[in-house]
């Protein structure tokens, strides 16, 4: 019975009812005809032949040509089986092929049930495309789009999206192919029909999302034209008992808890210790000498007083309330530990201890979870080395303190990535809100980070490195509400596939790729940070530039070479060079000399002194046409690198208090003065790098990527 989305739900839901009681893994092809029709996918004009005869004249009712396909729920890979032929164009044809292709089928697989052989309309034209469906482990019903044929598993040019999409995200997916020029006609050829490609699917999508024990579903190939498209071959695979998703916490439940963590008004230091070199001892002294403003209550039955504090025996035993318990004693104690800290009311449990799933001891870590599911704590761990909160001069870690305060989030999944975090936030002085360790994440993760971070008026970037998500939809959710308003950067440890997995269709085996996260991260809006030496850049500069209000990047420079180069970046980052209108083109004129060279780049050269550079980059600055600028500086007598600097500060500041805020990146070129050139631009808004052409362009594209997704430009 159709709804009032046109589709046909008890029609499949019979289909797959009786898949069910046969326990089948897939269906066959008339069966995935009946889905196809039910949610309305074009398919050719086909029928099933349950004998030689019967092949012929279903043949000559549909029309010569045709194709012939072996019907058979244990066949799953008909070409494999020799069940496939096609271009079927006469009576004697029709029949001799399907003696043959059932032949194979029972050479191929002596046990198969073989109904029949399928006879379809000889389709063609057009272009051949794969429109496919998976279940990914990490981000659930997930559909691709790619060129279809026999090398779709070889080129992998393929994109994903999360299912179900809309006809905008899938008219977006079709773009995101490397080859989408090919279907907008070329050396002469039409133009598919990309809207009606695009309904194609959604409504694949859709029938995915409203039946999830459709693990794996191939319309390949789909015949793309002018006219529409129509998919030529189906399959569907089946898992009628499928991996439930994680727990997932409400926004109301996970600000509530995580307000206590990350704002707490009182701690407990379970473990806590006098001796020095023990993780206790450096926790302790970490939280009171950082200057947390709340209670401190030591947790120790040896002891009376632990670091100018009195201790306790248990944290039952402590007098007030306590927010956040942190753990500094060995796995096998924690749960009875974590007993008593749930009983307290504790709304935060930071396990720094190791020795839980990563080294086998997973029954252990359940055990964990358990009981904090038990009392409603919310877990961050376990094996990690804590968590810094600035706005609250919290050092909850046994690493080095850290107090410069800023609105940069950072997180880690690894201690050892942790622990570059730290040390690049402090040779560097980046303002941090927040440094999170989350280690096994057996409970709190990167979804309940964002959750916080979006909407903490002390973060306004948020940067992640991750190995895995462990629910990567709620993730998605969580970042595209965040994006909107604040960047969200993601570097994803295991970028190169280790081979596709095991799979029953062409479209299972392309999404074992890391493209799915690459895609559906975008597809959220995140920016993903190809290294770790990105990752920190960004969530170091994106907070200090501005938001470009357009895509007109100009570049001015003093050396034609640093030109070249920071061409060539602007162009490998997405971004677009000015096209100088002749009235721009003549005022930056007037201030260079005759041998320099305007248009874009606008080449000073390096022998003009620091009024050259200022009246250009003002120039750039008040023109409203032009959205951003990129410097480049060449280390000259006439203007030395901390004169440059200076100046460049200067105007960017003047313009700022008039109103006109931009973002302004600059590549210095020289000696070591350069260095700390770079650092007073930083320190005053502009980004800037030494000995590099490439690092401030990107960092620049990163905050395009951003303002893109969040729909500010």
């Amino acid at each position: 019975m159709a709804t009032e989305t046109g589709y046909d739900r008890d029609a499949v839901r019979a289909v797959l009812d009786r898949a069910r009681s046969e326990s089948r893994s897939a269906l066959t092809a008339p069966e995935g005809r009946v889905l196809a029709e039910a949610y309305g996918i074009p398919i050719p004009g086909e029928a099933l032949a349950t004998s030689a005869d019967d092949a012929v004249s279903l043949a000559v009712e549909l029309g010569l040509p045709v194709v012939a396909k072996i019907v058979s729920p244990d066949i799953l890979h008909k070409t494999d089986a020799g069940g496939v032929e096609v271009g079927l164009s006469s009576a004697e044809e029709v029949k001799t092929a399907y003696q043959r292709i059932v032949d194979n089928a029972r050479a191929y697989n002596p046990e198969a049930v073989i109904e029949g052989v399928q006879v379809q309309q000889m389709v063609g034209g057009g272009q051949e495309v794969l429109i496919g469906a998976t279940t990914d482990p990490t981000f659930g019903k997930v559909v691709v789009f790619g060129l279809g044929g026999v090398l779709v598993e070889v080129l992998k040019d393929v994109s994903f999206r999360l299912a179900p999409v809309s006809a905008e995200e899938a008219r977006a997916q079709i773009g995101d192919i490397k080859a989408a020029e090919v279907l907008s006609g070329v050396r002469g050829g039409e133009a598919v029909d990309t809207d009606r490609l695009a309904d194609v699917i959604t409504r694949l999508s859709d029938l995915v999302t409203d039946f999830p024990e459709i693990s794996e579903a191939d319309l390949n190939p789909v015949f793309a034209s002018a006219s529409g498209s129509v998919a030529a071959d189906l399959r569907f695979v089946l898992d009628f008992d499928p991996a439930q998703p994680p727990a997932r916490f409400t926004r109301e439940e996970i600000l509530a808890s995580m307000n206590r963590i990350f704002k707490p008004r009182s701690i407990a230091i379970i473990g806590a210790s006098n001796e020095h070199g023990k993780i206790g001892n450096s926790v302790i002294r970490n939280v009171v000498d950082g200057g947390y403003a709340g209670k401190v209550y030591p947790i120790n039955p040896k002891a009376d007083e632990v670091y100018g504090r009195a201790a306790y025996p248990t944290i039952a035993e402590a007098p007030d309330d306590i927010d956040v318990a942190v753990f500094a004693i060995p796995a096998k104690f924690v749960s009875s530990a974590l007993e008593e800290a749930g009983r307290k009311g504790v709304a935060g449990a930071i396990l720094i201890p190791s020795g839980f799933a990563e080294t086998g001891e997973q029954e252990l870590q359940d055990e964990v979870v358990a009981v904090a599911r038990r009392h409603g704590v919310r877990l961050l761990g376990p094996n990690i080395y804590g968590y810094y909160y600035t706005p609250e001069n919290l050092s909850a870690t046994f690493c080095t303190p850290y107090d410069v305060a800023g609105g940069t989030a950072l997180t880690s999944q690894s201690g050892g990535i942790g622990m570059a975090i730290l040390g690049y936030s402090r040779s560097t002085s980046t303002g941090v809100s927040a440094i999170v360790g989350v280690g096994n994440k057996a409970d709190i993760d990167e979804d309940d980070l964002l959750t916080f971070f979006g909407q903490d008026d002390n973060t306004n970037a948020i940067a992640m490195h991750l190995e895995d998500l462990k629910d990567g939809r709620a993730f998605v959710q969580a970042a595209r509400e965040v994006v909107p308003k604040k960047p969200v950067v993601v570097l994803k440890a295991g970028r190169t596939s280790a081979g596709a997995r095991a799979a029953g269709s062409h479209t299972g085996a392309l999404a074992g790729d890391d493209k799915v996260y690459d895609d559906i991260l975008r597809q959220a809006g995140v920016v993903r940070a190809p290294g770790l030496n990105e990752l920190l850049e960004y969530g170091r500069a994106l907070p200090v530039l501005p938001t470009p209000a357009g895509e007109n990047v100009v570049i001015i420079t003093g050396a034609g070479g640093s030109g070249v180069l920071l061409s060539d970046a602007v162009v490998d980052n997405g971004l677009s060079l000015m096209d100088i209108p002749p009235d721009l083109d003549e005022s930056f004129r007037a201030f260079i000399p005759p041998f320099g060279a305007a248009g874009n780049p606008v080449d000073i050269t390096g022998g003009e002194p620091p009024s050259t550079y200022e009246k250009t980059i003002r120039l750039g600055l008040e023109d409203p046409r032009v959205h951003s600028l990129i410097l480049g500086y060449w280390h000259t007598i006439v203007t030395p690198p901390m004169v440059f600097a200076e100046l460049v500060a200067d105007v960017v500041g003047q313009a700022r208090a008039a109103g006109i805020d931009k973002p302004v990146v600059a590549s210095l070129s020289g000696d070591t003065e350069v260095e700390a050139a770079s650092a007073h631009l930083f320190k005053h808004g502009v980004v800037a790098y030494p000995y590099t052409t490439e690092k401030p362009v990107q960092v620049l594209g990163a905050k395009y990527r951003w303002a893109r997704a969040a729909g500010l430009l």
